[in-house]
Parts: C-alpha cells; sequence; structure tokens
C-alpha cells in the first residue's frame, strides 16, 4: 500500500473511487445529484485540494482530498473497506494537519462509524440544503 499526492492521471480512478462509495454511502442522492457533483469534482473540488491516493497493488483505489485542515472528500473503492486503506489515507491527513474537522450526511453510518474510529467527535448538525438531508459537522483533536 502506497500514499502519494494525487497527478491528473489518476483522475479515472478518483472518480470511480468517489462514485462508487458515494452509491454505496449515500443511496438517497439521485442520479442527477450524483451526476453534478462528478462534475463538481473535476473542476472544482480537485483543483483546489491537496489530494492523496492510496495505490494498492499498483492501482490507485482511493482518496483523500484536503482543504487546509478540513477533509473535503475519503473515499475508497467499497473492496477495501475495513482493510486499512482509509486508516493509511486518515493517518497521512493527521500528520499534515493534526486537528481536523469533516462534515458527513447524518444518514451515512459507514462514514460516522469511520470517523468515529478515528477520534472524531460531534461539533454541530446543520441543514444540507441541495439534498435536504441533516450534516454532521465532526472534529478530531490532536494530542499534543
Amino acid at each position: 500500500m502506497n500514499i502519494r499526492q494525487y497527478t491528473n492521471s489518476d483522475l479515472d480512478a478518483v472518480l470511480s473511487s468517489w462514485e462508487t462509495a458515494t452509491r454505496l454511502a449515500h443511496p438517497f442522492m439521485t442520479d442527477a445529484f450524483i451526476a453534478q457533483e462528478r462534475i463538481n469534482v473535476v473542476e472544482m473540488y480537485l483543483p483546489n485540494t491537496d489530494t492523496w491516493v492510496v495505490e494498492i497493488d499498483g492501482s490507485v483505489e482511493g482518496f483523500i482530498a484536503l482543504m487546509d485542515n478540513e477533509i473535503g472528500a475519503i473515499f475508497l473503492q467499497p473492496r477495501f473497506h475495513g482493510k486499512g486503506a482509509g486508516k493509511a489515507l486518515m493517518q497521512k491527513a493527521k500528520e499534515l494537519h493534526g486537528d481536523l474537522e469533516v462534515e458527513v450526511f447524518e444518514e451515512n453510518s459507514i462514514g460516522r462509524n469511520f470517523y468515529s474510529q478515528h477520534g472524531f467527535y460531534f461539533v454541530e448538525e446543520t441543514l444540507h440544503e441541495p439534498t435536504g438531508r441533516q450534516v454532521l459537522r465532526l472534529k478530531f483533536t490532536a494530542t499534543k
């Protein structure tokens, strides 16, 4: 397993892991919403984040996108859930920034469980207007 910075040649693999994991964790999202978000990932998110990929057996299987200490996205191909790749990506983010924050849909039990395992705690709940769903803001505080 190798964690390295994203390059443009990783785009197809990143989009694949993003969409596959998004559909698993967010079954309430419409195809139209996902299609628009896919465009946003390419045009807005990736160009404006510090993105790291995880390679497994030479293939990109997931990524984490950071905006300073905010986790904008962390997605893995589901077949690699629970096998240490997400933990490795999270460790990279903690090494880079220490304290971290993230927003996760309340209905995303996969994401909520993952963040809980990595020491994140609840800060606030807000409404995600485009989907009409509740979003939780979580925080991780590094110990000094």
